[in-house]
């Protein structure tokens, strides 16, 4: 039947778009992102541009200017947690004195609880197979707890901030321990909140039923929410923060619609990904320390004859960092010694050759001579898996510290663009006379016939079974937008984590 097979499901042959100058995925022949609006918020750096050409450079994130390697050190060598200062910054765009962070911290603090007539309705009614689902519809019901929903002013809009900030980390944990008591037949354990502890600590604190946790994984944990706090305007969810934002629909509904593009495969999954891989990796090399066999074996998934058969090594390319990711870097710096002291050294070791040779091999495999690095995925599934986080809460883990950048973005395009976003899209289709319905044809063409890509400015038709493979070949032979954030392999987060995108490019 055509329902399924008409269309809407046609894919576009890339000659159209190149033809009639449109930015596919609102990216330029370059890979780098069309110029979409303003920001004040966060810096990617990954490259500078000389001439026209684009030159390689070590990555940088700043966070309203700081940088996020200056923010993470400062704050492990006082010894304290940093992620509500980091939320406190991105939110009002100064760092916090004492006095500020303490009331801020008291205000999320006040915010952890969760109340009873929630709970009646959640987590029971919304157990699903993705907790990603779960906070979405988590979000989406907490508007009905709130006295006037729709009030966009700043002081509601910065209330409802402290209060998905304050109540996200344990919403998800909630979810997860949930699910999984009811998988298992048993009643969750479910700790009152503590306004004392820091978000880190709120998470671990939920999924530990024993309580237990050291402070130097929950500092661990805290760098990790830093990490992903915010990654700039362009992602995939912040973007779909900010296009639900200009409609100055409520806060609720935006940040609903950014956990719906997170939880999107070629945007935050792919840590878990990543985390597979390693998995068949360690299971199909023999020797971790032999660099030769592992070499072969990254060769062989390069070639799609080994793991899952994508022709990416996951966790490796980003599409603005080319010489370093930031993010990567400190995840390595600071997983070190906690691998080592869980007795996982030779992992972590593993890791680091991937790192090292995947670059080599790709030059060989794919006669590429572009820099590329490694995103924060190659190290964050590893990282959460020494916490003991299951595969389940990595994505979420990853909304619940997005949180900070989508609040503050959120109100920067509300207050600072009044402009609702309306791209625009091209047509390409033929003008056709309508046909009154007794005079259709009740025996339909064949498939060959019925699927066709048109072209109205050649007037051309051309077979979409035949575009289809070429258009396969030709994504598979460039290795874009496969996986992407966060997601790729070479990632196009999205994620972003954000907009890695696993062996995507901006040369």
């Amino acid at each position: 039947m055509r329902l399924y097979q008409g269309a809407a499901i046609q894919e576009y042959d890339e000659d159209l778009f190149f033809r009639h100058n449109v930015k596919r995925g609102l990216r330029n022949s370059d890979g780098s992102g069309v110029v979409a609006g303003l920001t004040r918020i966060a810096d990617v750096h990954g490259y500078v541009r000389e001439g026209g050409r684009v030159i390689p450079d070590e990555g940088r994130l700043s966070l309203r200017g700081y940088d996020i390697e200056d923010i993470i050190t400062t704050t492990r060598e006082e010894d304290r947690f940093g992620y509500e200062e980091v939320a406190y910054l991105l939110l009002t765009g100064a760092l916090p004195n004492e006095i500020e962070l303490k009331d801020f911290l008291d205000r999320i603090g006040a915010n952890r609880h969760i109340s009873e007539g929630y709970l009646t309705q959640f987590p029971t009614s919304t157990l699903s197979t993705s907790i990603m689902n779960v906070l979405a519809r988590a979000v989406l019901l907490l508007y009905a707890f709130d006295a006037d929903p729709d009030d966009t002013s700043p002081e509601h809009e910065m209330d409802i901030a402290v209060s998905l900030l304050a109540r996200l980390p344990r919403i998800a944990a909630i979810a997860h321990a949930s699910a999984s008591a009811h998988q298992e037949g048993r009643r969750a354990v479910i700790p009152s909140s503590d306004a004392s502890l820091s978000t880190a600590e709120t998470i671990l604190q939920v999924l530990r039923e024993d309580g237990c946790f050291t402070h130097e994984e929950a500092m661990l944990l805290d760098v990790m929410l830093m990490l992903h706090a915010e990654h700039g305007g362009g992602n995939n969810s912040t973007f779909a923060c900010r296009v639900l934002s200009s409609s100055a629909t409520d806060a609720y509904s935006t940040y609903a619609a950014a956990i719906g593009s997170l939880k999107g495969p070629r945007h935050g999954g792919a840590n878990a990904k990543v985390v597979d891989m390693h998995r068949d990796i360690r299971d199909h090399v023999t020797n971790w320390e032999d660099e030769d066999e592992l070499a072969a074996y990254l060769e062989k998934i390069l070639r799609r004859e080994a793991f899952d058969g994508s022709g990416l090594i996951y966790g490796m390319g980003h599409a603005v960092y080319t010489l370093s990711d930031p993010r990567a870097q400190l995840c390595k710096r600071y997983a070190k010694h906690l691998a080592e002291t869980k007795g996982l050294g030779a992992e972590f070791g593993l890791i680091e050759r991937i790192e090292r040779l995947a670059p080599v091999v790709m030059r060989d495999v794919r006669n590429m001579n572009k820099p590329i690095c490694a995103n924060i995925d190659l190290y964050t599934g590893f990282i959460y898996f020494m916490l003991g986080i299951p595969e389940a809460l990595f994505t979420p883990l990853f909304a619940v510290a997005r949180m900070a950048g989508w609040s503050a973005h959120r109100m920067e395009e509300l207050f600072g663009a009044h402009r609702i976003i309306r791209p625009a899209y091209n047509p390409v289709l033929e003008e056709r006379t309508y046909i009154p319905l007794t005079e259709r044809p009740l025996v339909f063409p064949t498939d060959d016939n019925v699927e066709r890509a048109e072209d109205s400015g050649t007037g051309e038709c051309e077979q979409a079974s035949n575009t289809e493979g070429s258009n396969r070949e030709r994504a598979q032979a460039n290795n874009t937008d496969t996986i992407g954030e966060h997601a790729a392999a070479n990632d196009v987060h999205d994620n972003s984590a954000d907009d890695r995108t696993d062996h995507d490019h901006l040369f």
